[in-house]
């Protein structure tokens, strides 16, 4: 019996650490990324993929931009949809690393985080305030899977 209970906790054990180990981490707004370099990347892997790209413009100082990846990441049905359908690049805005030369070719953020939606080439199609997205102090599971829905490709 003693022998029974042993292998269950073993068992226990090894589940615990293969689900915890499965859980997606969220990508990090990194201030040392080149966000030029990125979106060029994006660009040949979005025309590989015939994909548009999503810029996700935030910074780690920036509660509504983590709570928009957990809400993301928490929701396989969003997070899926996400990226079946966009290469998505974050492009860091912090008192390390604003981007300034970068954003600057895109319209005024007013608020973080912000969605650029570039075609597939990288042309802006679209600059979107996420704060519409938002519902009370998260955001709107409907709204978030409408507007990927909306901007996707074809």
């Amino acid at each position: 019996m003693k022998r029974i209970v042993e292998l269950a906790l073993v068992v226990i054990l090894i589940l615990s650490f293969s689900i915890t180990a499965q859980k997606k981490e969220r990508e990090k707004f990194d201030p040392l990324h080149d966000a030029a370099k990125d979106i060029k990347n994006a660009v040949v892997q979005a025309t590989k993929e015939n994909k548009r790209i999503l810029l996700d413009v935030g910074g780690e100082w920036c509660i509504w931009c983590h709570r928009l990846d957990e809400f993301i990441l928490a929701d396989k049905e969003i997070d899926s949809t996400l990226h079946a359908n966009f290469i998505v690049v974050k492009v860091n805005y912090s008192k390390e690393n604003k981007n300034e030369a970068l954003l600057s070719k895109y319209p005024k953020v007013e608020g973080y985080p912000h969605f650029f939606i570039l075609e597939k080439d990288g042309k802006l199609l679209l600059s979107k305030n996420t704060g519409e997205l938002e519902a009370e102090k998260s955001y709107s599971r409907e709204k978030l899977l409408s507007f990927f829905k909306e901007w996707k490709r074809g």
